[in-house]
């Protein structure tokens, strides 16, 4: 007996198949047997857009501010890690680039 692989659908055809379902324009059956998804999920993803959609707009658009303490702490690593090559080209009898002071 083989098993069948389970089909992973992209979040694409999940939302044509949801709107599909919500404008009621045709049953889930004829939904499913077009887009070749079991009308039960159909069903699921119908259900899972009308749940979701009242927080699709509740945030706002444009990127996501970054913490300040994250890019602070950023900085000053990249800070200290200049400082820590700037001394060591600076100590270096060998290093052909000088630096100056």
């Amino acid at each position: 007996m083989s098993r069948q692989k389970r089909n992973n659908h992209s979040p694409e055809l999940k939302a044509k198949v949801a709107l599909e379902a919500v404008r009621g324009l045709k049953t889930a059956n004829e939904i499913g047997q077009e887009s070749g998804v079991h009308p039960v999920q159909v069903s699921q993803w119908k259900k899972a857009l009308l749940e979701d959609s009242s927080t699709l707009f509740d945030k706002k658009r444009g990127p996501k501010p970054k913490a300040e303490y994250q890019t602070d702490e950023k900085l000053y690593s990249e800070i200290g890690r200049l400082k820590m090559e700037l001394d060591w080209l600076r100590k270096s009898p060998e290093s052909t680039c000088r630096v100056a002071s």
